[in-house]
């Protein structure tokens, strides 16, 4: 890899990037000939031959294995792509970050010097523009130490957000030749690309780099590695052969992501397990598809979606409980909880500035100004809990996760528990009982309900979630007339969900005025005390027409549907 240092470009400062990639006097390039492998173990074989002998006295130096994390990035836009240049971040090892940033054109000018016209006309040869810098995990270059590569993204995006696009793991095995004309590296690397936790694909490359453009050297390492058939010249970057892999998962079937059925197809016949495998499998393909949007940020409700997706899957996993090894659901509870935790940060600070975006939308000018500090500050801690969800998403544990998950959902049998006799728990024998376990559960709240304070009629929202979730989970086996006893309990899920919405987002607007009313101007302190006493007038509200929607839920006539209802599962 070329090392850069601001100094090595033209007045140790960057003024403007324009026009063709590469034309910037003073950037580096780096000189490479890259190839796909054929057969790894015979490379290896003839390289540790001293090159199937036809050098004589080569001699290696430096020869160590790292592992390698590459996570390319772009605005959402591809404003890096469009100009022509790919950006990553690197880390070896589990050591410090860098980014670089390379032209993405195989850019052969006509002035890049004498080493580069002398060199033989491979396939394999390219030259690139490259500059690094300092880096860290952030996908935010402003965070960054200073370096020239920075410089040249913050003119590119302009102001634009980045992303990740995709990361590429390496196990990569270096070593330095000491030839005439000077050091080569040589690396052979092994290659796995990801997208959204989900391996796309695995290839190895061989690389042969001079950072001075030594053509009699490239010359001669071209035509012996060329000559041996376990290679294939390739001019593309990385980046770009990734990106390929990328395409085709979008286009190619057989690499999409699990589809989302409109149903997990759950029959009466089904064991227990085998109908818990349909419900997460369902939901695990819905949280992958809303990944890339959550990752993106583009649009809230993607973030929503996957959120929703995860709590579902844990549900699921409560109303199969005791269909599967337990040492096995803990294991995938617990990562679902972890990815629900920094999904849900995230989340619950856009629900904040979506009721308080609504609440200053009525507002007249002056008005909107005075709230804008709080608005502000919740934004930032948005920032803070986007950072944290991103570093998730990106983790090795999240990517494993996925692997091992959608094995589990896709592997019939494995980790069940059988009754006694040794035959697994039917669906037409056991749904009937859970969801009347999870209504009991809920109903047990009608003896507090006319004191229950907000914390309390929180926890009875779970239990209806938990409740609506079974019937929809069993939905497929239960008879059409469950379809408006579903909704009347999403209805009442939906009542208390709004009201802790409302709760939250006052005890938000308290703290932060405890913390920050005495340095506020008069006006904003009361622009935000009044948004405070709007969201705990709405919960006195919400608390006082709540009753009328639990006396349906409670009453007779829902009893005597839902009893009916069961008694109809086949």
């Amino acid at each position: 890899m070329t090392e850069t240092r601001d100094d090595d470009l033209t007045g140790g400062a960057l003024t403007s990037f324009d026009g063709l990639p590469g034309r910037k006097p003073g950037i580096p390039r780096e000189v490479e000939l890259k190839y796909l492998v054929r057969d790894v173990e015979a490379l290896r074989t003839w390289l540790d031959r001293d090159w199937g002998g036809a050098l004589d006295g080569l001699e290696f130096g430096n020869e160590r294995t790292v592992e390698v994390e590459d996570r390319y990035i772009d605005t959402a836009y591809g404003a890096l792509g469009k100009a022509g240049f790919g950006a990553r971040l690197r880390r070896e090892d589990d050591g410090p970050y860098t980014v670089t940033v390379k032209s993405s054109s195989h850019d052969r000018p006509a002035d890049a010097g004498t080493d580069a016209k002398e060199t033989r006309d491979s396939k394999a040869l390219s030259q690139r523009v490259e500059v690094e810098g300092p880096a860290n995990e952030r996908l935010d270059p402003d965070k960054w130490p200073s370096s020239a590569a920075r410089e040249l993204i913050n003119e590119i995006r302009d102001g634009a957000r980045m992303r990740l696009l995709f990361t590429i793991n390496q196990r990569r095995e270096k070593k330095t030749l000491a030839l005439d004309d000077g050091p080569v590296q040589l690396a052979l690397d092994r290659v796995a690309v990801f997208r959204g936790g989900r391996p796309l694909a695995s290839y190895s490359v061989l690389e042969l780099e001079v950072s001075g453009g030594s053509g009699a050297d490239l010359n001669r390492l071209a035509g012996l590695v060329e000559a041996t058939g376990f290679v294939v010249a390739e001019p593309r970057s990385k980046e770009e052969i990734a990106r390929h892999y990328v395409a085709q998962a979008t286009e190619d079937p057989n690499h999409r992501l699990p589809k989302v059925p409109t149903s997990p197809g759950v029959k009466a016949d089904d064991s227990l397990g085998a109908a818990g495998r349909k419900v997460l499998r369902m939901h695990l393909a819905r949280m992958l598809q809303f990944e890339a949007g959550t990752r993106s940020g583009e649009d809230p409700e993607d973030l929503h979606k996957m959120r929703v997706a995860t709590r579902r899957m844990r549900a699921a996993w409560r109303v199969f409980d005791g269909a599967y090894r337990p040492k096995v659901q803990r294991r995938y509870v617990k990562e679902l909880r972890a990815i629900a935790r920094v999904l849900g940060d995230v989340r619950d600070i856009d629900v904040l500035l979506e009721d308080l975006d609504g609440y200053i939308g009525e507002l007249p000018g002056p008005g909107r100004d005075a709230v804008e500090p709080l608005r502000a500050a919740w934004r930032q801690q948005r920032e803070t809990a986007r950072e944290r969800m991103i570093a998730k998403l990106d983790s090795k544990s999240y990517r494993e996760f996925v692997d091992d998950y959608l094995d589990f959902t896709e592997s019939s049998g494995t980790a069940e528990i059988l009754t006694p006799l040794g035959r697994p728990s039917l669906v037409r024998d056991t749904a009937g009982s859970r969801i009347l376990a999870a209504y009991e559960h809920m109903r047990a709240y009608d003896t507090i309900i006319t004191w229950a304070d907000v914390p309390t009629l929180h926890a009875l929202r779970i239990e209806a979630k938990r409740l609506r979730y079974t019937m929809e989970y069993f939905s497929e086996v239960l008879p059409v007339t469950s379809r408006k006893l579903i909704a009347q309990v999403t209805e009442l899920q939906d009542h208390l969900g709004l009201m802790q919405d409302a709760d939250v987002a006052a005890t938000a607007t308290r703290e932060w005025l405890n913390l920050h009313a005495p340095h506020m101007p008069s006006t904003s302190r009361e622009a935000v005390g009044l948004y405070l006493d709007s969201r705990e007038a709405s919960v006195e509200q919400l608390r006082r027409s709540f009753r009328p929607v639990w006396r349906r839920m409670t009453g007779v006539t829902f009893r005597r549907a839902l009893g009916l209802a069961i008694t109809q599962i086949g």
